[in-house]
């Protein structure tokens, strides 16, 4: 089911404060639904900063309690929408104070029990939502609101999938254990195509997800040799075996689509954990997969090499602090990668021409050894990961909000991004209602001196 809906923002102050916690009014309508060459260079990471770069605007989502914008939630807990910076986008035809925003699986958390820290889904019934949003008046505005459902229209839940695949999830509280849901989907990147429909990268198996204009669930590509048995959706397992042994929590997180929509762009967050949890401590390399659209035919696997992360962020503790949360496609070639720890974010031009094309090689075979993920030199064993050029430090722009995980191209000297504020999650009072920790959803405008090329 899609809604949409009309936020009155009178009032609402961003910059330099965050809004105020009055609760906006709401009002609900429905509306209608509408090869590669041969690799020539090696890495290189430049570290200038054009000094010109800056904040040119900066919106912040006000107040709106979860069950404003979908009314079946049996209870909210109090909390407020959130969520919604898990990936940014703006298409050519799309008004050029609009994006398109996704909510992640939902208000998640940990709770520690008999010595134990649980996975905790306080609003279980939470769907994960598309919206469309403006941004004006030092706000973000929602337009539409579009919950995913299944192919029966009952909505998706945001709940782990497979035992012994994902991890378990529990009540607000920890004390209760949730059921499995083989179609629950942790939502992260999105892009929408020219004709309306939607594509979603998903953490969980991890996999891709085609999704119609309304919603529904067309169709999710997941790893081969996963058993997805019982989804409210057609499941097709054409990803390489190999992705199922993604790090927990870590699977597809950014996602671009190229210009000409010929191709979509897939990121793993994380290095796999190829062969096990042992590589880790030291893995810098994580991929990048490309397949046809209309088809879903793998078209290519490219190497990302994460930076140090004691030379990227000082307060980093380990290298899996290290994250890829955004792409976007410049150029059916070019693409732009949002690397991060959960404090600092760097956007990185590559260029997939120069870069060896993995894809049905040696390295997609778990029985490779060493595995791509545990080589320290990959140029010596064959392997040239996408050379990388700094576009923009945002560490060097005061006011950036932490956990940049959306970024969308506004124009040639334009980027935006979002933060993910994981619905300001708190604590809980003796009667389950949340106490939030007062962050906020903000979408950020920042000015690029030089053109993207």
């Amino acid at each position: 089911m899609m809604i949409a809906v009309a936020l009155l923002l009178a009032g609402c102050q961003v910059v330099p404060a965050p809004p105020s916690p009055t609760s906006p009014a709401l009002a609900t309508v429905r509306s209608a639904t509408t090869p590669m060459p041969t690799p020539s260079s090696p890495v290189s990471t430049p570290a200038i900063v054009n000094p010109a770069t800056a904040i040119v605007a900066r919106y912040a989502l006000p107040p709106t309690p979860l069950r404003s914008i979908e009314p079946a939630i049996a209870n909210d807990r109090g909390i407020l929408l959130g969520g919604i910076g898990s990936d940014l986008w703006r298409g050519p035809g799309d008004a050029p104070t609009q994006f398109w925003m996704i909510t992640d699986r939902g208000p998640n958390g940990r709770a520690k029990v008999k010595d134990k820290e649980r996975r905790t889904f306080p609003v279980p019934d939470f769907a994960p939502a598309i919206l469309r949003v403006e941004t004006a008046g030092n706000a973000i505005t929602l337009l539409e609101v579009i919950p995913l459902s299944g192919s029966d229209g009952a909505p998706i839940s945001g709940l782990p999938n497979l035992p012994k695949h994902d991890d378990k999830g529990y009540t607000f509280d920890g004390e209760a254990k949730l059921p499995y849901d083989p179609s629950g989907l942790d939502t992260e990147g999105l892009v929408r195509t020219q004709q309306g429909d939607f594509w979603v990268a998903d953490e969980y198996a991890p996999s891709l997800v085609h999704i119609a204009a309304d919603g529904r669930v067309l169709t999710r590509y997941v790893p081969q040799g996963l058993d997805y048995t019982g989804a409210n959706y057609p499941v097709a397992a054409t990803l390489p075996a190999l992705y199922a042994r993604r790090n927990s929590n870590r699977g597809f997180e950014g996602l671009a689509l190229s210009p000409d929509e010929q191709t979509l762009y897939a990121v793993l967050q994380s290095p796999l954990d190829n062969p096990d949890k042992s590589v880790r401590a030291a893995a810098r390399l994580t991929r990048i997969l490309a397949l046809d659209p209309a088809t879903g035919q793998l078209q290519g696997e490219y190497a990302y090499q994460l930076e140090p992360f004691a030379a990227f962020d000082p307060r980093a503790n380990e290298q899996p602090d290290m994250k890829i949360s955004g792409l976007v496609a410049v150029t059916p070639t070019r693409l732009l990668v949002l690397e991060r720890t959960d404090d600092v974010a760097s956007v990185y031009a590559v260029d997939l021409s120069q870069a060896t094309n993995l894809l049905g090689s040696a390295w997609d075979d778990p029985a490779t050894m060493p595995s791509l993920e545990a080589l320290l030199d990959p140029v010596s064993a064959g392997v040239v990961p996408l050379p990388k050029t700094l576009v923009v430090n945002l560490a060097s722009l005061p006011g950036i909000p932490a956990k940049i995980e959306g970024l969308a191209l506004v124009d040639a000297h334009t980027l935006a991004f979002a933060n993910d504020n994981d619905f300001a999650l708190g604590g809980f009072d003796s009667q389950g209602i949340h106490q939030p920790d007062g962050v906020v959803n903000e979408i950020v405008l920042v000015s690029l001196a030089a053109a993207l090329q």
